[in-house]
């Protein structure tokens, strides 16, 4: 049997697991820390072909400036003397123009839908219990501004196809009828699904331990072993393993792990918070992004995430707890008759987000080493992009045409 090991076990690393151990490949998932606390459990949980726009849009840069002046900020760049930083940035910079987010758009929506419906696919298999919930979701403003915008977004959703639709205040409150919004109003985007990432993660584990995978928890890989131009042994501070297959799937760390394998990844760790209150005390029916805040709100089935936040900053930085402020300033400002109160630090949930240069992940087998699929840099994306991504990595180990063209999404395409 064929042995796949995978880097990393978030949602990347356990939906590619999934997808090739339903190949016949023998699975060894490595992750350095516990599956049970990164960033694929304490996410949104969107599935959501809406987000089309990638991260590196014209104007970020400047807001972000303006931005770094607030430690309450949607958000932050840390100012920090770091080589790769800069390099991310330079990149960064370069692709955050229009004819960017137009080229993107189009590649952004295919592999929503498609890992859409490996989701819904997956919701069908026995054992696969997690959350699910394809009841759309609502972008709402405040601003005149923002709902120029949110027109304008509206329309391009319209013409990818997408089931989107512009609500004043009243359409929303006929949607949500048990929820109070200081809002001008709000983009329905039908075309979207939530669920809780959570047992989504616990799902995967436990059919990957049915199959007889190997789960590693705590362990770090600290090299790689190449024979004839390909990696054979992955070596861990707990043994060495060999491969004849590797997925890189280490999110926020695939920079640093990238280089062990002689491939530069341009990559930096956007740290987000999120925390957990009581669904009885916030009747909401479907998620809502808080526009101006940049604030994620989640319903499941007994709680409601609120998140948000993108703060670049090394990964040994202590968390800044400010920054949760301004999600509860934010969530208090659009929702002025419910009670939120600000959490106590034991209780906020932060993980850091793997972002790109461009904002589009990297997906694809690596020319110069070609018994290695990377699979990371998903930014905010991860949950939403996860399935499909593992199912793409599958079809990429089996030599077979891939579902989704990842020609914008070649984690080579910066040299």
């Amino acid at each position: 049997m064929k042995k796949a090991i995978i880097v990393g076990g978030g949602i990347i690393g356990l939906s590619s697991a999934y997808y090739l151990s339903r190949a016949g490949w023998d699975i060894t998932v490595i992750d350095k820390g516990n599956r049970r606390n990164n960033c694929s459990t304490g996410n949104a949980g969107y599935i959501c072909p809406s987000h089309f726009v990638p991260l590196a849009t014209p104007g970020i840069v400047a807001q972000g400036m303006k931005w770094m002046l607030n430690s309450r900020s949607p958000f932050y760049v840390q100012p920090r003397l770091s080589w790769p930083l800069i390099q991310w940035g330079i990149q960064f910079m370069r692709s955050a123009t229009a004819q960017h987010v137009e080229a993107s758009a189009r590649p952004l929506r295919d592999i929503a839908l498609f890992s859409m419906a490996c989701y819904e696919e997956l919701k069908k298999e026995p054992g696969f219990d997690f959350f699910y919930a394809h009841d759309g979701m609502l972008e709402a403003v405040q601003t005149a501004e923002n709902v120029h915008h949110a027109k304008e977004t509206a329309a391009v959703a319209r013409d990818l196809g997408l089931d989107a639709e512009w609500l004043d205040k009243d359409g929303v409150k006929a949607i949500e009828p048990d929820v109070e919004m200081n809002i001008r109003g709000a983009t329905w985007f039908r075309c979207d699904a939530h669920c809780n990432p959570e047992q989504l993660v616990q799902n995967l584990e436990a059919y990957l331990r049915q199959q007889g995978a190997t789960l590693l928890e705590d362990t770090e890989v600290t090299g790689f072993k190449k024979q004839n131009g390909e990696i054979r042994e992955v070596i861990t501070n707990g043994g060495a393993y060999t491969a004849d297959l590797v997925v890189l799937a280490t999110g926020s760390w695939s920079r640093e792990m990238a280089a062990k394998m002689g491939l530069s990844l341009p990559l930096v760790a956007g740290r987000g918070y999120s925390f957990l209150t009581d669904a009885s005390d916030f009747p909401l029916r479907r998620p809502v992004i808080l526009t101006e805040g940049r604030v994620a709100v989640s319903p499941f089935a007994a709680q409601i995430r609120f998140g948000g936040t993108m703060e670049i900053t090394a990964i040994n930085t202590p968390p800044r707890y400010k920054r949760v402020e301004g999600i509860v300033q934010s969530a208090r400002d659009f929702f002025p008759n419910l009670k939120i109160e600000q959490p106590k630090p034991e209780e906020v949930w932060y993980g850091y987000r793997p972002c790109s240069a461009d904002g589009l992940p990297y997906i694809g087998r690596l020319q110069h080493t070609p018994n290695v699929i990377v699979a990371t840099g998903h930014s905010m994306l991860g949950l939403s992009l996860g399935a499909g991504t593992g199912k793409l990595v599958a079809e990429l180990a089996e030599e077979q045409a891939t579902s989704v063209d990842l020609g914008v999404f070649s984690p080579e395409r910066f040299g």
